[in-house]
């Protein structure tokens, strides 16, 4: 009968924002623990996943049309600032200001006639 293997452990790639990684090394030093794997470990190891209530925002993939300097331009920033061309134009959507509302314009109230009575 074959042996059971012990797969090695396999890298997994995530972003996280820049406090999260401070936490991280607060976390590592705080721990004695070697490597921020030891760190992640730890973390998963006790957190709650049956409890948590992860915050879902709904997303909704469209298409637009872009003319080609427009295209050119996003893809250049994109690579410059290095994030994704969606990251750009929810930036861009988001610094829009919000139309303000229109209002209703108030209809003249016609005054009534007087009638004059004739005897």
């Amino acid at each position: 009968m074959p042996s059971r293997q012990i797969k090695k452990p396999a890298p997994v790639t995530f972003d996280l924002p820049l406090d999260l990684l401070a936490k991280i090394e607060v976390c590592r030093k705080g721990l004695e623990a070697e490597t921020t794997s030891d760190v992640i470990r730890v973390a998963l190891d006790q957190f709650d996943f049956a409890g948590c209530q992860p915050e879902v925002i709904p997303h909704r993939q469209i298409s637009v049309r872009l003319n080609a300097e427009q295209r050119a331009n996003l893809k250049r920033f994109a690579r410059v600032k290095g994030v994704s061309v969606g990251e750009l134009l929810r930036m861009a959507v988001e610094s829009m200001p919000a139309p303000k509302p229109k209002t209703k314009q108030k209809k003249p109230v016609a005054k009534k006639k007087k009638t004059v009575r004739r005897e």
